[in-house]
C-alpha cells in the first residue's frame, strides 16, 4: 500500500505531466462545436443524431493532435494510476446502448442524452487530476442540458451542442488555471519535477 504522501504526488504528476486532459477537452470543444452547426442542418432530427456520431468519432484522433501541440505526456509507465484516465475516458462507451435507444425511439432527446453523458463522465476526473473544475462541469453540463431539452423545439436543439461546447471552452479555462497550480506543486515537491 503505498503512504498517503505517495499517493498525491502520483496524482500531481498525473495532473502536470497530462496537463489536466487539456487536449481531449480542446478536441471536445472542436467536436461539439462541429456537432452545433450539425444540428443546424437541413436533415432530419434520426439523420443529425447519426452524423453527430460520425463527428464524435473526431475526438479521439483530435485529442492525439492537440497532445502534441500542448506538450501532453499519454504514457507514464512508472505511475500506476495513469491506466485509471484511459479507462475512465472509455467508461462513457458503455453508455452507447442508451444513446443509441434514444436515437432510434426518441430523436428528438438523442443530443440532450448525448450532452448529460458527456458532461456527466468528468465528474472521476476531478480526483484524477486534483481539478475541482470537472466535478463543477459535471454537474453544470448534464443539468444545463437537461433545461434546454426540456424547453427547446426541434429547430433549435443546436444549442445544446453549442452549451455543451461553450461549458467546455470554459472548462478548459478552469483547468488552464488547475494545472498551473498543480503543476507548481509538482515541481516543488517531487525530485522527478526539479
Amino acid at each position: 500500500m503505498l503512504p498517503e504522501h505517495n499517493f498525491e504526488a502520483l496524482r500531481l504528476e498525473l495532473s502536470a505531466k497530462a496537463k489536466n486532459g487539456l487536449d481531449f477537452i480542446g478536441a471536445a470543444t472542436l467536436v461539439w462545436a462541429a456537432i452545433a452547426f450539425v444540428w443546424t442542418l437541413p436533415v432530419s432530427v434520426p439523420s443529425k443524431g447519426f452524423i453527430t456520431f460520425c463527428v464524435g468519432a473526431a475526438v479521439l484522433p483530435l485529442a492525439a493532435l492537440l497532445s502534441r501541440v500542448l506538450g501532453t505526456t499519454w504514457k507514464l509507465p512508472h505511475n500506476p494510476l495513469q491506466p485509471l484516465g484511459l479507462w475512465l475516458n472509455f467508461a462513457q462507451l458503455f453508455y452507447f446502448p442508451f444513446l443509441i435507444f434514444m436515437l432510434m425511439r426518441y430523436p428528438q432527446h438523442f443530443i440532450m442524452t448525448y450532452g448529460i453523458i458527456t458532461g456527466a463522465h468528468f465528474f472521476p476526473y476531478a480526483w484524477f487530476y486534483r481539478a475541482w473544475p470537472y466535478a463543477c462541469m459535471a454537474g453544470l453540463i448534464p443539468v444545463g442540458c437537461l433545461v434546454l431539452g426540456l424547453q427547446l423545439s426541434p429547430p433549435d436543439l443546436y444549442l445544446i451542442p453549442a452549451f455543451v461546447a461553450g461549458a467546455l471552452l470554459v472548462l478548459g479555462g478552469l483547468l488552464l488555471g488547475s494545472y498551473r497550480r498543480n503543476r507548481q506543486a509538482y515541481l516543488l515537491t517531487s525530485p522527478a519535477g526539479r
